[in-house]
């Protein structure tokens, strides 16, 4: 991937999700059956965020315990299956392609920019690691190396509880709208 769009990827992926969130607001139309089978799908992804923010010391120590042994980036498929459930609850395919195409044009760049600088930061380790365990769709075969798991500061210290308070308001948002609609 051409790291100049990888860069550019990483620096707008934030605002064009935004972008996107607002889209949202906008053209979402929830019923309960929706809201309860997306936000049933987007709780899975948000439990699986926080495991791996548990688990996750950045720029310390390369991460393979945990869902870091079935996949090199649990916090990304997290973030696939809670935007695939909020597209489901939104109840409009249009927002599902939207998400999907932005995760696919500018989250997956990102992770391979990120592959690149823990292969520099951890050299072999990650090398070997990464032969071990599948860049992104999961592996029930587990890595050689998984010492460590979860902690509640390092979920703290990665500020994941953001992610919750999302989930939270969005699905708050999902059930006013329905209400109110």
């Amino acid at each position: 991937m051409d790291k100049g769009y990888a860069a550019w990827a990483a620096r707008w992926r934030v605002p064009l999700g935004f972008a996107l969130g607002v889209g949202y607001l906008i053209f979402s139309r929830p019923t309960m059956r929706l809201v309860a089978a997306g936000g049933t799908i987007a709780l899975a992804g948000l439990i699986q965020r926080a495991y791996a923010a548990g688990c996750l010391e950045k720029n310390r120590a390369l991460a393979t315990c945990g869902p870091y042994a079935h996949t090199r980036n649990p916090l990304y498929l997290g973030s696939l299956v809670m935007g695939a459930g909020f597209a489901v609850a939104g109840g409009s395919w249009i927002l599902g392609t939207a998400f999907l195409a932005l995760f696919l044009l500018v989250y997956w760049p990102v992770m391979r920019r990120e592959e690149a600088s823990l292969r520099l930061q951890f050299g072999d380790a990650y090398e070997k690691y990464a032969v071990a365990v599948p860049f992104f769709f999961p592996s029930l075969r587990r890595a050689t190396r998984t010492s460590g798991g979860f902690r509640w500061e390092l979920y703290r210290k990665n500020r994941e509880y953001q992610a919750a308070a999302g989930f939270g308001g969005g699905i708050a948002f999902l059930v006013l709208k329905m209400l109110l609609g």
